[in-house]
């Protein structure tokens, strides 16, 4: 990839966007390369880093088919079910703990 220019924060010049910001308007990169890069500093660490795509060659946000739906939803049951207790929980389980936090809770004061 050939070098892109960088911006400081707040100073990228119009017709550029991040992900996000192309997103709200209702568009994605669509396989574009990235154009630029911004850079917000940081004191103790690097700085943060965004990168920016054109605006005019971003295209629209594909609509939400019945089986990108039920596909989505599936994915979510998952990260919300206990692999411990077999529940949903009613929240993504944290990967950290690996099950939900009674689950968790219950663990710790066997272990104590």
């Amino acid at each position: 990839m050939a070098t892109v220019p960088d911006y400081r924060w707040r100073m990228a010049p119009e017709g550029l966007a991040t992900r996000r910001q192309l997103r709200e308007m209702g568009l994605r990169p669509g396989g574009q390369d990235v154009a630029a890069e911004l850079q917000r500093p940081r004191r103790r660490r690097g700085p943060l880093v965004a990168y920016l795509y054109r605006i005019d060659h971003a295209k629209p946000v594909r609509p939400m088919t019945a089986g990108r739906a039920a596909s989505l939803a599936k994915a979510m049951r998952a990260r919300r079910t206990c692999s411990n207790c077999r529940r949903d929980a009613g929240y993504c389980i944290p990967r950290s703990l690996g099950m939900c936090v009674t689950c968790d809770d219950i663990r710790r004061e066997r272990s104590a």
